[in-house]
């Protein structure tokens, strides 16, 4: 019987045509022997744009539904998800050659882990790359340091959540994705960090395609007033998940 890592994305209309660049990146992964990756593509929509760009591949699943922004692509995409561990790859992204492996091994060789992250590299318009200044170490995150991290740094985590592999179960038992607008995965990765310890991978595991269509790119995004509603409402759920002193992801 093969192990299976789902591959959840999210993907709109105007980023379809990414998703032959990520799907590319998914055919140049290695995993050991007794693993292989399905990946579970999920539209937020029912547009005819997005399905002439899903390869013919009989490990993709494609789906669409009513539009409900990513958190409910996403969340709605984990009803096809077979694998024991999930990991996120935006449309419009592509991973770097090797990181499933290295995010299997993470978790594989760490039972105490629910959760990892790679380094990023922003992939510029121009072809060119930048990388982010507050990578932490490379090894185990502790619990609740994300948390920590974000609020002392203008609300930006030391990890990417565009990065995240976890646990399959773990991922279930918090619900998905929070039912935001956006910032639903940073959400997710502050009440992962508030439950159990992560990972960080310090090879770069992902190119985050920065381009004028991209959500995060839009005005909406840093509108003030709901901005500060999904970080406060992020931040709550994060901290009642670590008061729960018998909620705590301890391994298998």
């Amino acid at each position: 019987m093969t192990n299976l890592i789902s591959v959840i994305t999210a993907v709109h209309a105007p980023a379809a045509e990414h998703l032959p660049s990520a799907y590319t990146s998914l055919l140049d992964q290695e995993l050991p022997d007794g693993w292989d990756w399905q990946w579970v593509i999920q539209e937020d929509g029912e547009t005819d744009a997005v399905a002439p760009y899903v390869p013919d591949d009989a490990r993709v699943s494609f789906g669409q539904g009513r539009a409900g922004r990513a958190a409910m692509a996403r969340t709605m995409a984990l009803s096809r998800a077979e694998g024991q561990y999930v990991k996120v790859l935006d449309a419009d992204d592509m991973l770097t050659a090797g990181v499933l492996a290295r995010d299997l091994h993470a978790l594989e060789e760490n039972p105490g882990i629910g959760w990892s992250t790679s380094r990023v590299l922003d992939l510029l318009p121009d072809g060119s790359t930048v990388g982010f200044d507050q990578d932490p170490s490379h090894g185990v995150i502790a619990r609740g340091a994300v948390l920590e991290h974000w609020k002392a740094h203008n609300f930006r985590a030391q990890v990417h959540p565009a990065t995240l592999f976890v646990r399959r179960d773990l991922l279930l038992a918090l619900g998905g994705w929070m039912a935001l607008p956006a910032s639903e995965d940073t959400g997710l990765l502050l009440a992962l960090s508030a439950v159990s310890r992560g990972w960080f991978n310090a090879e770069t595991g992902l190119l985050y395609r920065k381009w004028p269509g991209q959500v995060t790119s839009q005005a909406a995004h840093a509108q003030e007033g709901e901005r500060e509603a999904r970080f406060a409402v992020a931040e709550a759920r994060a901290r009642a998940l670590a008061a729960l002193e018998n909620w705590r992801y301890e391994g298998r």
